[in-house]
């Protein structure tokens, strides 16, 4: 199993086409959503500062990537002189192998995680895998997705595709020393996960995170989590390496006090989520490594419009608004990053050459609600239709293109053109042909008037028909 996804044949239409004929993923799909937004909404409300929060979070991610060599020089030095170790990732080939030098300079053969997109975007898993390293998943979430061979579908809860009886099927199966009287009761579900992971975190020597935000002024990396799981690996483990994206960065303490207040209302819907651990270097003699990974994100910075999308602070907030998210779900993405905020920031971090992420751009319906509920303020729907201009286009979309524009900037060729469907209105088909009846599958095509404007304006317009 790849994390990335890279590969997966198709595109998001095909892939999508599919997820909507299973109607047990649609249900699971509208209950989640529907649930984590409803909670959102609530807790937004209560703060009559929330869109001042929000501009301030836009603004301080702003700062901070336009002074991103800056703060990450800071961040460095602040976690060497504090006795940790800085290692920085080009791609995800130099972190897989960066990580996996570690593990194996300890001498272990298996390590726990709490849970890290960063990576899973680089399938670190297997990369280690490879290497003949165990890498167990400790978020409850992320340990059912991972017994059941799965790809995560939601950034914030990557196993909402399965309901509670899949997941007790799952723990029978792939837990040995659960009761075969288990039942479905989530109480029941946690308990048998606790049991499972327990032993795991005693004796486990290294452990891999990420972190929610780093801040530069101290070297402090600090996770945000629900369970405890993320503790347990923080502390017990002799060996920490934390991988981050570069884009976590924040300046200062002050600013992660902003985001302490944007994050858990935004993703699980909490006025303060349950467990906040934070770390700076080497603590309790504990051997701490940091591995700073770009993997594209610094051509995404350079980037005028896309470069926005780097502002996000993983919340799911917009996969929950989704329209289009809350029918097809996360795998048909093809990415750890689902929904709007990975149509926007996958293409942009492993490029458009495949299908699958030319795609991306395409799986939206503009309608907006997904900036609406962005904690920072990423504008994804001008994102989409400016990658949207970039993608590849069939010979025959661009030959169609061209047409149209031929036509469209000469006023006598338009008025022309115009007449002549007027002419021809009758002979228009319901469907349209070839290629382009992709077009029509889902749309009817537009009735063409019996007289254009332009014509009706001539003859007199509103006097005439008065």
């Amino acid at each position: 199993m790849s994390a990335t996804f890279l590969g997966m044949p198709g595109n998001f239409p095909k892939n999508a086409s599919q997820a909507v004929q299973n109607s047990q993923l649609r249900y699971n799909l509208r209950k989640a959503t529907h649930t984590i937004r409803g909670k959102r909404a609530g807790v937004v409300a209560e703060l009559p500062d929330w869109q001042e929060l929000r501009a301030a979070g836009k603004a301080i991610k702003d700062h901070t990537l336009r002074n991103l060599d800056r703060y990450l020089v800071m961040m460095e030095e602040a976690v060497t002189s504090a006795g940790g170790t800085v290692h920085w990732a080009r791609d995800a080939a130099e972190a897989n192998r960066i990580v996996a030098g570690l593990v194996q300079a300890t001498g272990e053969r298996e390590v726990v995680k709490v849970k890290s997109m960063a990576t899973q975007e680089i399938g670190l898993n297997e990369a280690l895998a490879e290497q003949g390293i165990a890498a167990y998943e400790t978020d409850l979430a992320e340990l059912i997705v991972q017994l059941g061979d799965d790809f995560p579908s939601h950034i914030l809860v990557p196993a909402i595709h399965r309901n509670r009886s899949e997941i007790r099927e799952i723990f029978l199966d792939k837990m040995p020393e659960v009761p075969e009287n288990l039942t479905d009761d989530p109480p029941a579900l946690t308990e048998a996960a606790r049991l499972h992971l327990r032993e795991r975190f005693l004796r486990s020597k290294v452990a891999i995170s990420g972190a929610n935000f780093m801040v530069a002024e101290t070297g402090t990396l600090v996770v945000l989590e629900s369970e405890g799981n993320g503790r347990m690996c923080l502390t017990l483990p002799e060996t920490l390496i934390s991988v981050v994206g570069i884009e976590k960065l924040l300046p200062s303490w002050r600013d992660l006090e902003v985001f302490l207040q944007l994050l858990p209302r935004s993703s699980t819907g909490e006025r303060m989520n349950p467990y906040t651990s934070m770390w700076t270097g080497a603590v309790e003699g504990q051997d701490f490594h940091l591995v700073l990974l770009d993997n594209g994100r610094t051509d995404v910075l350079a980037d005028e419009v896309g470069r926005q999308a780097l502002r996000c602070i993983r919340c799911s907030a917009c996969l929950n608004v989704c329209p289009v998210y809350e029918r097809v779900g996360g795998h048909a993405y093809g990415s750890v990053y689902p929904g709007p905020i990975g149509a926007i920031l996958t293409p942009q971090l492993r490029g458009m050459s495949s299908e699958l992420d030319a795609s991306l751009p395409f799986a939206s319906s503009l309608c907006g609600a997904c900036y609406d509920v962005c904690p920072v303020a990423i504008d994804i729907p001008e994102v989409l239709v400016d990658l949207r201009s970039k993608a590849p286009h069939p010979a025959a979309e661009r030959a169609g293109m061209k047409v149209a524009g031929w036509i469209l900037n000469d006023h006598v060729r338009l008025a022309k053109a115009q007449r002549a469907a007027t002419r021809l209105r009758g002979l228009l088909p319901k469907r349209l042909p070839g290629p382009a009846s992709a077009w029509t599958d889902t749309r009817d095509l537009p009735e063409i008037p019996d007289e254009s404007f332009r014509d009706w304006w001539e003859r007199g317009g509103p006097d005439e028909r008065a």
